[in-house]
């Protein structure tokens, strides 16, 4: 049976050690023997040795380190429309390009609002069975799209997102440059995918 180690509530199977040989008297004292023919090492040496393992290891972390801002999960570039599309431009963006949101900006590329499939769907519902739309014609986005859109930049810890995701139970963050401009957006898709790709779990500690 595997030994299991919890961190942070993620359990993880533990390798076990494999038994190292037991000693006899006489196989410790030969090993005492073989250490005596091998001259002390002087604290230089020690010191040395030291910093040479810490910046090794700090190079290995570098390169195993997880995803932790907005930067390394987001999709970019991110698809827009323009507040003055269609219902039905958008849904046709969202099935061809298997999106669930859509960042809505103003003709100079700010965002000014969000829809999401579900949107689309509780104005024309007919647009699930690829019925044709004349509502999903009509309507335009700035006319449906939620306003009070949460955003985040690309410097924007991973874990502050999803928090946010769930406190307010939405499941896309754009991710703005410093002029309002969608750049990104991180979805709770990207978050798993995320968390399926950047293991052991840094992402969370």
């Amino acid at each position: 049976m595997p030994i299991l180690v919890a961190v942070n509530g993620i359990v993880q199977t533990h390798p076990p050690k494999p038994a190292g040989p037991r000693y006899a008297p006489s196989h410790l004292a030969e090993a005492r023997d073989e250490s005596d023919r091998h001259p002390p090492v002087s604290d230089d040496q020690v010191a040395s040795a030291a910093q040479r393992a810490y910046h090794q290891q700090a190079h290995q972390e570098s390169r195993s380190r997880s995803a932790v801002v907005a930067r390394d999960l987001m999709t970019s570039p991110v698809i827009t429309l323009s507040s003055d599309s269609t219902l039905n431009d958008a849904w046709t963006v969202m099935k061809r390009k298997r999106f669930r949101h859509i960042p809505v900006t103003s003709l100079d590329g700010t965002l000014v609002g969000m829809v999401s499939e579900r949107d689309l769907l509780g104005h024309a519902p007919e647009l699930i069975v690829g019925l044709p739309s004349p509502q999903g014609e009509r309507l335009k986005l700035a006319e449906i799209m939620i306003t009070r859109v949460i955003s985040a930049t690309i410097a924007t810890d991973i874990r502050e997102i999803a928090r946010i995701m769930l406190d307010e139970r939405i499941h896309a963050v754009p991710i703005l440059d410093g002029n309002r401009h969608p750049i990104g957006i991180v979805s709770s898709r990207d978050i798993l995918r995320g968390v399926a790709n950047h293991g052991p779990l840094e992402l969370w500690t």
